[in-house]
This record gives structure tokens, sequence and C-alpha cells, in this order.
């Protein structure tokens, strides 16, 4: 139930609204609770007084009853789905909040299809918790306790013998309803790998296409989908015993109930329209509770995607923004490393003790082989990861010690694998300062030497460029993203790789751009290429997450160290 209640915190600001959908829930019950009385009535009074007049006045209040029923339901209904859609709403606006909240260790841990899968499946799975299984527990609990309650007044001997079966059907709906819990885990999860691995292969199509392994991919999907089909027909196979052994407790108080009802009407304790009456209610009693074990786990499992839910929410970040943080003012850009460590794993180090000043305005290229750690050291600048050992300074302050949006603002990245979204070249652009005119995103995209192959584009600057910008080519996203970072004119720019991906021609008007960019800012290149960092004001050879080398072009290839060595291997495979 702590779940439950969580999700229940997000009902109260529409208590209002709940509170007429309750009432209307409790008419709706009780108007249907009445006719059985009016039954008991035709019975006794009509049928053996053949009273026309007082039939007459039954079936003009039964319409009735029903007449506000249908008014009430209506009512029920209406503001019940819009409680649930308002707080659907809001509980996945507050999840995706807290996402934008966590660190990037977080995601780089986890399948983005498992994410996706909690912002949608896990969510909506809820919706049913909150409008159709509330609806049904309030309604069938209104009928339960009303039924039960004109059992006790029409014949309390025999409602005593009804509820020697309640222990019963109760100790049966709590076996199921744990059970039926981690039932729905298992469904969820599986719900989420399906989810995870579309994404992967819908994103990696061409990879897929290029390899030929459509065949091998739908295997993989048939799998999980198989999977899948097996976690829900254990849910099922349980919510479906659950159903038929609670109606059968149910079946013997019923019969239970004629045979001693009967009893009592031959010997005159019981008239007969009270023992129909009865048993209308009885019915109505053993309806609630199999309805009521139907909601208690259809609630069960989807408090098994609350549970999901409320675990992201739970989950803190690891790098997180002081309460006293300051804003850190304008900088010059100088950074400094002093004896900085850093583990992904709290195991291993990718980065031993490192001392390294980077002076304002200066441009330094980090160089090395896979693993030595060049990308950790571009996490740890706008503090993506945060340091587990040492100090990282901004002009002169502790990275710790300032807040992300001030620290960042004054950061650029331009990574590899360039991520735009599916919106125009324009709003890709504004993404780097989204109150820049529409003069500054022109000459923005001239300096990344785009502007050209934009006005080619069928509505230029507004044409949708699709999803990760798919629709250009990687030079064109290269571009876009260079436009992006001289739009928003960091202090600091972290170039990764920028161009190792590109053509030669792409890497050309690329790198024409990224010199423009360069200029009157402090720049940290790290480079595959080791010919587009010849002019570094120093460049630093990374191994294993120590400095081996550090100087200029020609003082590196003077040294004959591991610089020299990787510049001569490339040298010579362009030969």
């Amino acid at each position: 139930m702590g779940s439950y209640k969580r999700l229940l915190l997000f009902v109260k600001p529409y208590g209002f609204t709940l509170a007429f959908g309750l009432i209307c829930m409790i008419v709706a019950a009780a108007a249907y609770l009445i006719v059985p009385w009016l039954i008991k009535d035709v019975v006794n009074k009509v049928l053996q007084a053949k009273d026309l007049a007082t039939l007459n006045l039954i079936v003009i209040a039964i319409l009735a009853v029903f007449l506000v029923r249908g008014f009430a339901t209506y009512g029920q209904t209406y503001t019940m789905q819009y409680v649930g859609q308002r707080v659907i709403i809001d509980l996945r606006e507050t999840l995706f909040k807290h996402l934008q909240k966590l660190d990037q260790a977080y995601f780089d841990r986890r399948q983005t299809g498992v994410i996706m899968s909690n912002l949608t499946n896990d969510v909506g799975a809820l919706q049913s918790a909150i409008v159709d299984n509330l609806i049904a527990m309030i309604t069938e609990g209104v009928t339960l306790i009303g039924s039960l309650v004109s059992m006790i007044v029409l014949d309390w001997r025999l409602t005593l013998v009804t509820l020697i079966i309640v222990p019963v059907v109760l100790g049966i709906i709590n076996i199921f309803g744990k059970r039926l819990r981690l039932a729905g885990h298992d469904v969820q999860g599986r719900i989420a790998d399906i989810t995870a691995l579309l994404q992967e292969t819908v994103s990696g199509m061409r990879i897929v296409r290029s390899f030929a392994r459509e065949n091998y991919e739908v295997k993989r999907f048939e799998n999980v989908n198989q999977e899948n089909f097996q976690a829900v027909m254990k849910a099922t196979r349980l919510t479906s015993l659950l159903s038929p052994m609670v109606e059968f407790s149910a079946a013997i108080a019923v019969a239970v109930i004629l045979w001693y009802g009967g009893y009592s009407v031959v010997k005159g304790m019981i008239s007969a329209g009270a023992l129909i009456a009865f048993l209308i209610y009885a019915i109505n009693l053993s309806n609630p509770v199999k309805r009521l074990s139907q909601v208690y786990g259809n609630i069960q499992k989807a408090m098994a995607a609350g549970d999901r839910v409320f675990a992201i929410l739970d989950t803190q970040p690891t790098v997180k923004e002081k309460a006293d943080a300051i804003t850190l003012p304008e900088v010059k850009g100088r950074v400094k490393f002093d004896h900085v460590s850093f583990s992904y794993d709290g195991e291993k180090n990718a980065l031993h003790e490192m001392d390294l000043d980077i002076p304002a305005g200066s441009m330094t290229a980090i160089v090395g082989p896979s693993g030595a750690g060049k990308t950790t050291i571009a996490n740890l600048i706008p503090r993506f990861y945060d340091v587990t050992g040492g100090t990282l300074y901004v002009d002169d302050y502790d990275v710790r010690d300032v807040t992300f949006a001030s620290l960042r603002g004054q950061i650029g990245v331009v990574p590899q694998e360039t991520v735009l979204f599916n919106a125009s070249v324009k709003q890709n652009i504004l993404y780097g300062r989204l109150d820049a005119s529409d003069e500054e995103v022109y000459a923005a995209a001239k300096a990344a030497n785009a502007l050209e192959f934009i006005e080619r584009m069928p509505l230029g600057m507004e044409t949708i460029i699709g999803e990760r910008g798919n629709a250009l080519s990687g030079g064109q996203r290269q571009r876009i993203s260079i436009a992006r970072a001289i739009l928003k004119d960091p202090k600091i720019l972290i170039l990764d790789e920028a161009t190792s991906a590109l053509d030669t021609e792409s890497e050309k008007l690329v790198q024409e751009a990224l010199d423009r960019l360069l200029k009157n800012r402090t720049a940290i290149v790290i480079a595959h290429r080791l010919s587009t960092i010849k002019d570094a004001d120093r460049i630093v050879v990374l191994q294993q997450g120590r400095i081996e080398e550090i100087g200029t072009h020609e003082e590196l290839m003077q040294h004959g160290g591991t610089y020299k060595h990787l510049y001569s291997i490339q040298f010579a495979s362009k030969g």
C-alpha cells in the first residue's frame, strides 16, 4: 500500500473534484441498494394483497431510482476520468523533471528504451489504478457495506451464516494478491525490454541493414515478445483463478442461505418477500466481493508499475548542486586539475592524481589511445561526473561550489556524435541560446559554414531535419552543432573528436568553422586525427589515466615518445 498511498498524494490537489466524484459513486451505489426493498414490497404487499396502486408507485419509484443512478454514474465517470488524467499528467511531468536532475551516470547505466517505458507504459498502467479500479473499489465497497447492513436489518441470523465464508474469501485474496504483484513486476519489466529493443533497433536500422541482420533482429524481438507473452499469461492465470475461487466460495454461501432461508419461511420465521430481498442482497454481497478481488489483483499489478516509477523518484543524483552554491561569474576560461582522480565504478581509476593547468584563451589538445581518460576529462569539466579525488577549478572556483547553470552556461561541448532534435534547423541552432534573434541565428549558421546548405533546403531554416537530424549528412549535422555552439558563445569549449567521423571534404568545412569557433576562448580538443591539432598551444598525451607527455607539436616530435609514435602511425597509414 506504500506506493498506492504515494500515488494518492498526487490526487490531493484535485480533492474537491474527487469529492464530487465520490458523492456520485455513493449515490449510484445507494440507488442500486433501494431496488431489493421495493421488490420485497411487491411480493409482500402487491402480490398478496393484489394492491395495484402500490404496484404503480413501486414501478415509478424504480424508474426514478434508475434515472438518478444514471446521472450519478455519468458524474462519477467524467469526474474520475478528469482526476485520473490530471494525476497521470502531473506524475509524468514530475518523473520527467526528476530525470532532468539525475546525473549522467544514471543514464549511462540504463537503456534508453527502459527509461521511455517508465514514462509511458509504467505511468499509463497507473491510470487504471486511479480511475477504473478506484471507481470499482468505492462503488463495490458501498454496495458491499449497504448490502450487509440491509441483510442484518432483514434477518441477523441469516447474515451470520453468510459471513462465515468471508474469512475464507479474504484469505484467498491475500494469497493471490502477493503473487499478482510479483507477476505484475515481471510484466512491466518485459514491456520495458520490448520498448528498449525497439528503440535500439529503430535507431540503429542503418547498421541492421548494412550487416543484413534483419532476420537476427526479428528473432531477438520474437524472443522478448514471447517472454512478455509468458509473463502476461502467468498474471492472467492468477487473475483467472482468483475470480472463480471467490465465486465458488460465494456460491456455497448462497446455497446455505437458500436452504436456511427456505426453512425459515416454511416455519414462519421470515416472510417470502424478505427472503427474496435477502437473496438479492446476498448476491449483491457476493458480486462486490468478486469484483473487489479482481480490483485488488489489478491494483497489485498496477502498483508493480508504481514501484518502478517511485524507484526512479527515490533515486538521488550522485552529482548534486550544493544548497549554498554560488553563481559563477563570467569567467576568463582557466581550467585547472589539481591532483584529480576519478573512477566510474569506485574500483578502477580512469584518472590518477592528474595535475594540469590550462590557461585562459589557450588551445589544449588531449590525445592518447582508447581508454586513456580523454573523454573522462571532457565529462568532469561541466560536472557530468564529480571528481573522486582532488579538485577541479574554473578560474580558481571549485566547480563543486557553483551552480550547474552558471557553470554549464559558460561551457560549450561539440561531441563526435552530434545530437540534434526532430525540429527545424532554426530551433536546433537556437538551442544554444533560446533568446537569440534571427540575425544572430543566421550569423552563427554562416560562421559554421552551414548557411549555404541550409538555404538549399525546401523550407530553409524552417525545414524539419528528422529524428537525431537523420535528414542531414554527418558533416551537415556537425556544422549545425557548431552553429549552436557559436550562438552560445561559451568561454570554454570542449571538442570531443568533432571531426573524426567525417569525410575529407566535410572535415575541411567543419575545421574552418571550428577555427572560427576557437578564437578568443579556452579550447580543450580531444583529437583522434593528430593533423588537426598541430597548431595547439599545448598537446597533452594521456596513457592509462596519467599524463605521459606534454608540449607543443614540435617539442613532442623532437622528444620521440608516445606522441611521435602515434603521429608516425597515422602519417604512415595515410601514405
